[in-house]
């Protein structure tokens, strides 16, 4: 009877576990996104309207290119199978052959540019209070 007992405390733990971690990792809302995301370190700075439109002022995207200025449209895409991410399709000639970038939310208040998804990100924005 006792290691019943004690194996209904380990599920009841375990469960809670899981629901408190859930709404650590939880998903951002697309409605939680528009806003001004800056790097301190690099001046890097991205505006995503909530228009669905977006510009970027001295970002380099992959790490080892030049910052560059360019803009276009975003959408957030909530993914069940991988990480959620916002695509970022460029404006023609923004960034050369570029048409689309990647961008991952990192928590509620920072975007992580990843030009490998598994890798590490080459850079990372906090959301700012203020434009």
């Amino acid at each position: 009877m006792r290691k019943r007992t004690s194996g209904r405390w380990l599920v009841a733990a375990l469960a809670a576990s899981a629901v408190l971690n859930s709404g650590c990792t939880g998903s951002v809302a697309t409605e939680e996104l528009p806003g001004v995301y800056r790097n301190d370190k690099t001046g890097g700075e991205l505006l995503l309207d909530s228009d669905g439109t977006f510009s970027a002022t001295d970002v380099s995207a992959d790490g080892s290119s030049d910052p560059a200025d360019f803009g276009g449209r975003w959408e957030f895409h909530d993914s069940q199978a991988s990480s959620d991410f916002i695509y970022l399709t460029v404006d023609d000639g923004g960034l050369g052959k570029i048409s689309g970038i990647q961008l991952y939310p990192s928590g509620r208040e920072a975007v992580e540019f990843r030009p490998d998804p598994d890798g590490p990100p080459s850079l990372e924005l906090t959301k700012t209070t203020a434009p």
